[in-house]
């Protein structure tokens, strides 16, 4: 399973809480301030208490533009050299990270950018597999399998697993396959055997 890491940009994102991060799925919180903020929420420092040693604080020393961007994507490129299995989250409205992302998945490092940490896919995901539609679960495979470009599962196995782990294995084997009957009678898949092919 892959290693979460959460990058919140706390000057331009001031999340309500972050209690949704603890859990299972053992996300690892970094909460970029900058220099000029004073503050950080009761209920954001709670929930950085209650993460324990996977949360941290990174107080930024200087002024200027895009400093605190600066900062995380130092983080992201030295985090990545020591963990090979992360996946990064970045919390920000500022689309100037999107190059980044992009640049990133080009060499094969897992990353995206949310706007609030309630938006986080992969809590979405957890979310929609308790009570969601399958036209929910559906879009959130699709949006997936966009965002994983030429990396897409290219056999019924690894799709089933790719399925499997988006949705945290809150779903069983037969609801799995139900979505993988549903992309394929979609035109999203088409199958040759084992091997998967994709129109999205």
């Amino acid at each position: 399973m892959k290693t979460n890491y959460v990058l919140i940009d706390y000057e331009n994102v001031q999340p309500k809480t972050l209690a949704v991060l603890k859990g299972d799925l053992a996300f690892k919180v970094y909460l970029f301030v900058g220099a000029n903020q004073t503050k950080v929420s009761f209920e954001v420092a709670e929930a950085m208490q209650a993460i324990g040693e996977h949360a941290h604080y990174i107080k930024i020393a200087g002024n200027g533009p895009n400093a605190l961007d600066f900062h995380i994507a130092y983080y992201i490129g030295r985090l990545a050299t020591q963990d090979a299995n992360a996946f990064f989250h970045i919390i920000s409205k500022d689309s100037g990270f999107d190059p980044l992302i992009k640049h990133l998945k080009a060499q094969k490092v897992f990353a995206c950018r949310s706007k609030d940490v309630d938006e986080i896919p992969l809590l979405k995901a957890g979310q929609v597999a308790k009570v969601g539609k399958v036209e929910d679960k559906l879009d959130l495979i699709l949006a997936n399998l966009r965002q994983r470009g030429a990396a897409k599962p290219r056999s019924i196995k690894t799709l089933t697993s790719t399925i499997h782990a988006l949705f945290s294995k809150q779903m069983t084997g037969e609801e799995v396959v139900a979505l993988v009957d549903a992309l394929k009678m979609a035109g999203h898949i088409s199958l040759d055997g084992t091997k998967v092919s994709y129109l999205l």
